[in-house]
């Protein structure tokens, strides 16, 4: 089978559509855009126009929009439009009659080994495949709205789907630099939308109760549990009839409140009302005194019994469901992690309690829930939960290697939060650098996901549900950073902010593409730098200098921060990863033992006395005249040659 992907046509050009076909013109790909009607077709080139100004407005893209748009085009006639695709995306509404239609079609006209993806978010991929003689060339392809600003794609197989077309769609959503999930399993919904539902239904069954206002079940979830938005709020985002119809296709309860609110075309911030007025009332109006009393945990319990139903049933791994509910839900961390940070065993407590009071179905625990209790497998304190934490525990918000030159390169891989820091993207650098053998060690290279940020700071909303303990962290991390005994740089591209900056901070080296933006915009939120953003800023620039950031909550370009003595340079884009490179090839071939020695007695030495620091200074000397770095370097100089040194 060959699965190779090289063109593509996208059928519907709607907002779902023109989006997808808009992403991978921009990887390079030549797209046809094709629908029913000239009009729309029309409409959605015009709006993939339009996108790609905006983006090129803000330097979002490095491409001339006219080059983007020369590799799409547009047409009506199906056939036409899929005769040469390798692989056919079908973005329609979420009908499984139409959809049915369009693959029988696009089964007759396209070639033999031509992938058919459709786009579903709530349907069975085997469904749609049946009305096809290829059902082991279609899969899910399941972008997030709006596909030009969401990284997840979900990529699903049905019933018959060859492991050969799954691999050939991670490897087309990973050339659009887009992160691909994979459902190994044909289920509705897939992953994300799976285990996001409860979140929005239990907070309606709990309404329709009596109990419990909209305002407080909102606040409770956003400022006491950290979610970016309450349930409510999200049902009126969405549209009241997507949740409605989503749950009606598979004759799932409905809480009363949805239902009626459908019924009365009060659909959400859409028609101007839904569970919040719009039109004529305050529009989402919790505040974050409210809240008190809510059981978070009867919502939370039922979305990780979701995601245990899913990993029982080899839908998913939890890194995988995880990833989905971070990219495409917008959840701080993902929902296997809350998981095992609440104990496995009290979410089954919760779980029967509400089985036995209600009889309901949705409340029944999943299997592999049960087993994983059963075990003792309970979470983060107990060793394993949905991950074994026994040498710490996965990295779900840093990726790192560690070259054999010897360079560490850290990468703070939370992207669709501007790389913010939570307690635990902090525990895992710290983790990391003490864990990590020093000894193989020569440099630490830390970096930014993305084009667009290095760090923007402390996740704020994760931080108000943190523990006075958890907050800790944030100086233990960036004090381990300033200390670790090699030298470490700071690789800034993008917004540098806040915690971004501390860490900055606490580095050896910092250098930033010229377009990248350093500040301490705090004091707008009614606090301070943490992680010595004050203590280490004044001995760098000095006293009015940090005092303007700090109390103006100013950002600095990167040639201010250069001139201000922030950065040891600012660099232009096409130059920075060169002069990265030259700045890690110094360090990772020069004599580790003085380098060491080196940061020691700068650092030391910089809050001694002149006295004590020269002593310093002269006790590191005196140390590295008796190694065989410094004779070899000896000798490279007098044979005028590079030295090579070994480290002794």
């Amino acid at each position: 089978m060959d699965a190779e992907i090289e063109s593509l046509a996208v059928l519907g050009a709607g907002s779902m559509g023109h989006g997808i076909a808009e992403v991978a013109a921009i990887a390079g790909y030549d797209v046809v855009l094709r629908d029913i009607e000239e009009d729309l077709v029309e409409d959605g080139y015009e709006q993939i126009e339009w996108s790609l100004e905006k983006l090129a407005e803000k330097n979002q893209i490095d491409q001339d929009p006219d080059d983007v748009l020369a590799r799409i085009s547009t047409m009506v006639d199906l056939e036409a439009a899929v005769a040469d695709a390798d692989l056919v995306i079908e973005a329609a509404p979420e009908d499984l009659e139409i959809k049915r239609n369009i693959f029988a079609d696009v089964d007759a006209a396209s070639g033999e080994e031509t992938i058919m993806a459709t786009n579903t978010s709530s349907l069975r991929v085997g469904d749609i495949a049946e009305a096809t003689d290829r059902p082991e060339y279609v899969c899910g392809m399941h972008f997030f709205n709006p596909p030009v600003k969401m990284d997840l794609v979900e990529v699903a197989a049905g019933e018959q789907t060859a492991a050969a077309v799954i691999d050939a769609g991670v490897e087309f959503v990973e050339s659009l630099d887009k992160t691909p999930i994979r459902v190994r399993k044909d289920v509705p919904q897939f992953v994300v939308n799976n285990v996001l539902t409860p979140f929005m239904g239990e907070a309606g069954f709990m309404y329709d109760e009596g109990d419990v206002e909209i305002q407080d079940v909102d606040a409770a979830m956003v400022f006491q549990r950290g979610y970016p938005m309450g349930p409510f709020e999200l049902n009126d985002f969405g549209g009241l009839d997507i949740f409605y119809h989503s749950r009606e296709q598979w004759d799932d309860p409905i809480p009363e409140s949805i239902s009626s609110r459908v019924d009365a075309e009060d659909l959400g911030r859409k028609t101007g009302k839904g569970f919040y007025d719009y039109d004529d009332g305050e529009g989402v109006n919790y505040e974050p005194t409210d809240g008190e009393g809510i059981d978070t945990l009867r919502i939370e319990a039922r979305m990780i019994n979701e995601a245990a139903k899913l990993v029982g049933d080899d839908v998913a791994d939890p890194e995988d469901i995880d990833i989905g509910m971070r990219l495409g839900g917008g959840l701080p961390e993902g929902t296997c992690r809350t998981g095992d940070k609440l104990g496995l065993d009290t979410v089954l407590e919760k779980l029967r309690d509400l089985h036995e009071r209600t009889g309901a179905e949705r409340y029944e625990p999943a299997d592999y829930l049960v087993e994983l209790v059963e075990n003792g497998h309970t979470g983060e304190k107990a060793g394993k939960g949905f991950y074994d934490y026994s040498d710490g525990g996965p990295y779900h918000y840093i990726s790192h290697e560690l070259t054999e030159e010897g360079k560490l390169h850290v990468l703070f891989d939370r992207e669709e939060r501007l790389n913010a820091f939570s307690t635990d993207m902090f525990n895992e650098v710290q983790r990391l650098l003490e864990t990590v053998d020093d000894e193989d060690v020569a440099c630490v290279v830390f970096e930014g996901a993305g084009d667009r940020a290095f760090s923007a700071g402390a996740d704020i909303t994760g931080f108000t549900v943190a523990e006075p303990t958890d907050l800790a962290s944030v100086d233990e991390t960036v004090q381990t950073i300033y200390e670790y005994p090699r030298p470490t740089v700071a690789k800034i591209d993008g917004f540098c902010l806040g915690a971004g900056l501390e860490i900055t901070l606490a580095c050896d080296l910092r250098y930033a593409t010229e377009g990248s933006r350093l500040g301490s915009p705090e004091i707008d939120l009614g606090l301070i730098p943490g992680g010595g953003g004050t203590q280490r800023l004044v001995r760098l620039v000095g006293e009015p200098r940090t005092k303007e950031l700090v109390y103006r909550g100013m950002q600095l370009s990167a040639d201010q921060a250069e001139d201000w003595g922030i950065l040891n340079r600012a660099v232009e884009a096409d130059e920075f990863e060169e002069t990265i490179d030259d700045v890690v090839d110094d360090l990772v071939n020069g004599p580790q033992t003085a380098l060491e020695v080196a940061k020691q007695v700068i650092q030391e030495g910089q809050d001694a006395s002149l006295d004590t620091g020269l002593s310093l200074e002269a006790q590191g000397f005196g140390l590295l005249a008796t190694t065989d770095d410094m004779l070899e370097g000896v000798a490279a100089f007098n044979q005028d040659r590079e030295p090579d040194f070994g480290g002794d």
